[in-house]
């Protein structure tokens, strides 16, 4: 996997991440809403930064896809906190990818960020399901 390929897989989960709290927004309380809105902003500024990256590496961003499938049917609060919290898992994934392979210093420090960025996510997620622990010793990792 090349520096683009990871930085193209990263920006295929942001999309996705993107549609994904798009659809929780309207199963989860009035009282997470706010959190779900900067998310939503923090997962678009993401993407724009890595199809920024990705431009700057001589590729093309990929495009939105027009859906995409979720792990799970949200139905209530607790279902969109699942699909949430596996959104953020998702971009973990992707952006340790793009710290495994990226061979450029930018990139590289774009994948740092945002793979924190959505750790720190994934763990507001899990205390919200109430799943101990809140945090994973090596996020982005392939599960064992």
């Amino acid at each position: 996997m090349s520096t683009i390929d990871s930085l193209t897989a990263a920006a295929d989960a942001e999309n996705a991440a993107i549609f994904t709290y798009g659809v929780i927004t309207a199963f989860v309380t009035a009282a997470r809403r706010p959190t779900v809105n900067e998310n939503i902003a923090a997962h678009r500024t993401a993407r724009d930064a890595v199809d920024a990256a990705i431009t700057a590496a001589g590729g093309t961003p990929p495009l939105a896809a027009a859906g995409y499938t979720l792990p799970v049917d949200v139905t209530d609060p607790v279902s969109a906190a699942k699909v949430a919290l596996a959104a953020e898992v998702d971009c973990t994934v992707a952006y340790r990818a793009v710290l495994e392979q990226a061979d450029d210093e930018q990139a590289r420090t774009l994948g740092v960020d945002e793979l924190t960025a959505s750790a720190r996510r994934a763990a507001d997620w899990r205390v919200a399901l109430g799943d101990k622990p809140a945090t994973v010793a090596f996020p982005g990792a392939p599960a064992t």
